[in-house]
C-alpha cells in the first residue's frame, strides 16, 4: 500500500504538509519515477500542478538518511539506488485556489483535490493507496472515499485517490436524500440561507430523472460538495462519486437568479456520473496524468452533458418549460455571439480544449464544445423523437453507450458513437455528421426546423446595439474607457476598426457611457475618434444598407400548433403544451 499523509502548520501561509510513503522491491535497477499529475480529469488542458511544489526532500524511512534525486521534468523526479528500501517522500504545496478544481487551506477549512498535490509512482498506479489527513478535533471530513478510520481515507489505486476530493471542517453541513435505495449526500461549506426542504426535494426530483433514463447508477453512493462563497462564483467538476460546486454569493443562493445556477450545476455534474466519468472515451482508459489526452468526442462529454443539465430539469418539473427556454436563450447567445462557428469544427474543438478552449483566445477561431455541443445534442435529440414518431431518442443512445462503454469500462470511440447513432435511429445519419460536427454547417435553419415538430420555433430579433447591430463591433469598458472588443467579418466597423481601439469621440462628442447613444440618431455615417497604439486617429462608420449583425436568438412556443406537434411537446419535455 502507499500511503499519504497531508497536514499543515500554519494555515496562514496556504502551505500543506504532505508525505508520501512506499517500499520498493529489492532486486530493481531501475530509478524509482515520481509523479505529478500536469492536468486533471474535467479540465482538459495543461495546469502544471508542480508550480505550486515546493522543497522536495526524499528519505530512507528507516534510518532518516536523505538520497539523492533528480528532475527530470517539470514534474517528474527520478531516485536512483532506491531498491530494497523504504522511501518517504516530503515537499509542501501551496493550497490557494478557490474554485472547483483547486484547493484551498485557510484556518476554517482544509478543501483538497489529490491530483493537484499527490505524486504517484511511475508502473504502481493500480496499488491500493491511504490518505491520511492531520486535522484539529472536531473536524468533519466530506469525501467520496470510504474512511479506514478516524481521518483516514482508503482508494482502490491511484486514480481512485486522484478523483476523490475533500473538505474538512468544524462548520460542514450534511443532508441527504435517496434514490433507488442509494444515498445521495449534499454537504456544504459556508455560510448560505438555504431552503433545504425545497433543495432537496429539486435534487431528488432531477437524480431520479437520470437514474431513471440510464436504468442504474454507476456507483454505490454520491456527494455533492458545496462550496458556498461570499462573493460571486460560479464553477463545477465532476468526479467518481462526487462533484465539487463552488458558487456565490452565498447569501443569495435562493434568489431565483443563482438558484437556477446552483440547480443547473449540480444536474450537470451529477450527469457527467455516467458521461465521462463511466462512459469514457478510449483515448482515456487509462488517465495519462504527464501529458495531453486528446480526443475528437468532448462534444459528447461534454456537449451532451451540457444540453441534459438543463433539460433534465424541465423534465424532472424542477424548472418549467418558460424557464428551460431562457435557459437555452442563454446557451444560444453565447454559440451565435461571434463568427467562430464559421471557422472550427465541434470535433476540431475538442482536440483545440488542450490549445486554448478554456481562454478567449484570438477573435472568431473557435467554437464552444459546451454551447454549439448542447446545441448540436438538442437537434440530435428531436431528429430521433421525429423520425421514430418520440419512441426512440437520444436517451436511448446514452442507454446503449453505458450499456455498451460504461457498465463494461471499455472505452468508445467516434466510430461508436456514430455507430449507436445511426442504430438508434434506424437509418444513416452522415448527414449529421459532416454537416454539425466534423463541418461548419449553421445551425439555426435545422434547429428551427425541428424545433417546430415539438411546437416550438427559433426566433430571430436584432441586436439592441446600435455599435454591433447596426455597425458590428462590440465594446467593453475598462478603466473608464470604452474599448473595441468584438468586430464582425465583413461588418462596416471591420474596414475602419480594430481590436483594442479605444473610442473617444463621436461626431466630435466625447464617449463616456453613451456611445450607444450617439450612434442611435439614425445618421447613415459618424466620425470616430480613437486612439489606437497610443496614436489619435478619426474614421467614417458608415452603415450598410439593410444589413445587420450579432443577431439574438431564442426559444419560444408556437402561437398555434397542431394535435402533433402538442403530442411532440409533451413527451419531449414532459409538460402539457
Amino acid at each position: 500500500m502507499i500511503q499519504y499523509r497531508v497536514s499543515y502548520e500554519n494555515p496562514l501561509t496556504f502551505y500543506l504538509q504532505v508525505e508520501m510513503t512506499l517500499a520498493v522491491p529489492a532486486g530493481g535497477t531501475a530509478p524509482l519515477a515520481l509523479q505529478l499529475p500536469a492536468w486533471r480529469p474535467g479540465r482538459y488542458e495543461l495546469q502544471n500542478f508542480a508550480q505550486k511544489i515546493q522543497k522536495v526532500e526524499i528519505s530512507d524511512a528507516a534510518t532518516g538518511q536523505a538520497l539523492p534525486y533528480r528532475k527530470t521534468t517539470k514534474d517528474r523526479w527520478e531516485v536512483a539506488g532506491a531498491a530494497g528500501k523504504e522511501l518517504k517522500i516530503r515537499y509542501n504545496f501551496y493550497a490557494h485556489q478557490m474554485d472547483a478544481g483547486g484547493s484551498w487551506l485557510d484556518e476554517t477549512q482544509l478543501y483538497l483535490n489529490p491530483v493537484q498535490c499527490l505524486m504517484y509512482a511511475e508502473g504502481r498506479e493500480q496499488e491500493e493507496c491511504e490518505l491520511a489527513l492531520a486535522l484539529p478535533d472536531g473536524w468533519q471530513v466530506a469525501c467520496g472515499l470510504p474512511q479506514g478510520g478516524p481521518n483516514v481515507l482508503r482508494a482502490q489505486n491511484f486514480d481512485q485517490l486522484a478523483d476523490a476530493p475533500l473538505i474538512a471542517s468544524p462548520t460542514l453541513v450534511h443532508q441527504q436524500y435517496e434514490v433507488g435505495g442509494l444515498p445521495f449526500h449534499v454537504w456544504v461549506q459556508g455560510e448560505a440561507p438555504l431552503h433545504w426542504p425545497r433543495m432537496l426535494a429539486d435534487f431528488k426530483a432531477f437524480s431520479e430523472a437520470q437514474v431513471a433514463l440510464f436504468g442504474g447508477f454507476p456507483v454505490a453512493d454520491y456527494h455533492f460538495l458545496n462550496q458556498l462563497l461570499p462573493y460571486k462564483h460560479y464553477h463545477g467538476v465532476e468526479h467518481h462519486n462526487s462533484t465539487v460546486i463552488t458558487l456565490g454569493p452565498a447569501e443569495l443562493i435562493m434568489t431565483e437568479a443563482l438558484y437556477k445556477e446552483f440547480l443547473g450545476v449540480s444536474c450537470h455534474e451529477l450527469f457527467h456520473t455516467w458521461n465521462i466519468k463511466s462512459i469514457r472515451p478510449a483515448e482515456m482508459q487509462p488517465y495519462d496524468y504527464a501529458r495531453e489526452n486528446y480526443f475528437r468526442t468532448c462534444f459528447i462529454a461534454e456537449g451532451i452533458t451540457t444540453y441534459y443539465g438543463e433539460y433534465l430539469l424541465a423534465r424532472s418539473h424542477v424548472r418549467t418549460p418558460a424557464q428551460y427556454f431562457e435557459e437555452l436563450g442563454a446557451v444560444l447567445h453565447k454559440h451565435f455571439a461571434d463568427a467562430g462557428p464559421d471557422n472550427l469544427s465541434l470535433a476540431d474543438a475538442s482536440v483545440d480544449l488542450w490549445l486554448d478552449g478554456y481562454k478567449p483566445g484570438v477573435p472568431d477561431r473557435k467554437v464552444s464544445v459546451y454551447h454549439k455541443g448542447a446545441l448540436a445534442a438538442l437537434l440530435l435529440d428531436l431528429t430521433l423523437r421525429q423520425l421514430s414518431g418520440h419512441a426512440r431518442s437520444l436517451d436511448d443512445v446514452m442507454r446503449r453507450l453505458y450499456a455498451e462503454f460504461g457498465q463494461t469500462g471499455i472505452g468508445y470511440t467516434e466510430a461508436d458513437y456514430i455507430r449507436l447513432v445511426e442504430e438508434v435511429a434506424g437509418r444513416k445519419m452522415r448527414a449529421y455528421f459532416d454537416k454539425f460536427i466534423y463541418g461548419l454547417e449553421p445551425l439555426a435553419p435545422p434547429l428551427d426546423k425541428v424545433l417546430h415538430t415539438v411546437g416550438c420555433q427559433l426566433m430571430v430579433a436584432g441586436n439592441g446595439s446600435a455599435s454591433e447591430g447596426r455597425f458590428g463591433f462590440r465594446t467593453v469598458g475598462r478603466n473608464e474607457r470604452t474599448e473595441v472588443s468584438g468586430i464582425w467579418p465583413g461588418s462596416p466597423a471591420a474596414a475602419v476598426l480594430t481590436v483594442d481601439d479605444e473610442v473617444v469621440a463621436v461626431n466630435g462628442r466625447r464617449v463616456d457611457l453613451n456611445l450607444q447613444t450617439l450612434l442611435s440618431t439614425g445618421d447613415p455615417s459618424y466620425e470616430i475618434s480613437v486612439f489606437r497604439q497610443h496614436r489619435l486617429l478619426t474614421v467614417t462608420l458608415t452603415a450598410t444598407e439593410g444589413a445587420s449583425y450579432g443577431p439574438r436568438y431564442s426559444v419560444a412556443k408556437l402561437a398555434e400548433a397542431d394535435a402533433a406537434q402538442r403530442e411532440g411537446f409533451a413527451k419531449w419535455l414532459g409538460w402539457d403544451f
